[in-house]
C-alpha cells in the first residue's frame, strides 16, 4: 500500500466511526499508565474490500497503518470467541512493534504469548483420537462444502481449533501446499467466515492451490491469488465463473 494512500485512508478512519461496529473493550498501554487502547469489533469484510486485503482476524497500527494508533481492531466473529487471545496478541505486537522491532520479528513473540494463553484451556483433548491417542487431522473438519470433479474435497473446518492446536496464524483458509497438517486433496476453509464472504475465500485458496500444483511459488500464487480475490470483491458478478475457471462447477 502507497504511502499516499495510508494516509487518505487514516484520515478517513480517524474522523468516521466506520468500519468500527462495537467498542468491545479498553486496555491500559501498561500497568503504571492511565492511556488506554480501544478494542473495536469492525466490519472485516469492508476492511479487506475497500482499505487492506490482507487485513484477517485482527490488527494494530503499527502493523496496519490505516489503524489509528490507540485502537485495535478485531474483526466480527460468527463461531467461537477468539478476542481473549487476539487482544494478548496485539498488545505484545503493538508494543514490540512501538519500540522499534519489525513485523516479522515481533509476531513471531506475540504469537508465543497466544499460545501460552491458548494451551491453558486444553482444546487439544477435543482433536484427540481416543483410540490412537494422538491428534487427527479429521477431527477439525465441520462440514463438506463441495466435492470437485479432480478429487479436491473442500471443507469448512473450525478454525478456532486449528489456532489453538496445528497453527496459530491459520487465517481463513489453507491447503497442503501451504500448510503440511492439511490432508492431502484438501482445501480448508475457516468456518468462522461469514457466508457473504466464503466464495471469495473458496476462490483464493482454490486458485493459490491450482497454481502451487503446477509448480509456482507459494508468493507468486498467493499474490495472484489475492489479486484475483480482490478483483471478485469489488466486481462480485465475476465471482461464479472465477469460480468455474478454477474447478468449482
Amino acid at each position: 500500500m502507497d504511502n499516499s494512500r495510508i494516509v487518505r485512508i487514516a484520515d478517513s478512519v480517524a474522523v468516521g466511526k466506520y468500519p468500527r461496529l462495537e467498542l468491545k473493550d479498553r486496555v491500559r498501554v501498561s500497568p503504571d499508565s492511565d492511556a488506554e487502547i480501544e478494542v473495536w469489533v469492525v466490519d472485516g469484510e469492508y476492511v479487506r474490500t475497500y482499505i487492506e486485503e490482507e487485513f484477517t482476524n485482527f490488527g494494530q497500527h503499527y502493523r496496519f497503518p490505516f489503524i489509528p494508533e490507540f485502537e485495535f481492531w478485531l474483526d466480527r466473529e460468527n463461531v467461537c470467541d477468539e478476542a481473549e487471545y487476539f487482544i494478548e496478541h496485539l498488545r505484545t505486537e503493538w508494543h514490540l512493534m512501538r519500540d522499534g522491532m519489525p513485523y516479522e520479528k515481533a509476531i513471531v513473540e506475540a504469537d508465543r504469548v497466544e499460545k501460552e494463553i491458548r494451551r491453558k484451556d486444553g482444546d487439544i483433548q477435543r482433536v484427540i483420537d481416543p483410540i490412537r491417542k494422538i491428534v487427527d487431522p479429521k477431527l477439525f473438519r465441520k462440514q463438506l462444502l463441495k466435492t470437485l470433479e479432480n478429487g479436491v474435497k473442500v471443507w469448512l473446518v473450525n478454525g478456532c481449533l486449528v489456532r489453538s492446536i496445528l497453527h496459530i496464524d491459520f487465517a481463513q483458509g489453507g491447503h497442503e501446499f501451504v500448510y503440511e497438517y492439511v490432508p492431502p486433496m484438501d482445501v480448508w476453509i475457516d468456518n468462522d467466515i461469514g457466508w457473504q464472504e466464503r466464495g471469495f475465500v473458496i476462490l483464493h485458496e482454490l486458485h493459490e492451490r491450482n497454481q502451487m500444483e503446477k509448480g509456482m511459488s507459494y508468493s507468486k500464487a498467493h499474490a495472484e491469488s489475492s489479486a484475483l480475490e480482490l478483483r471478485c470483491r469489488r466486481q462480485i458478478d465475476d465471482l461464479h465463473d472465477a469460480l468455474a475457471e478454477e474447478g468449482w462447477a
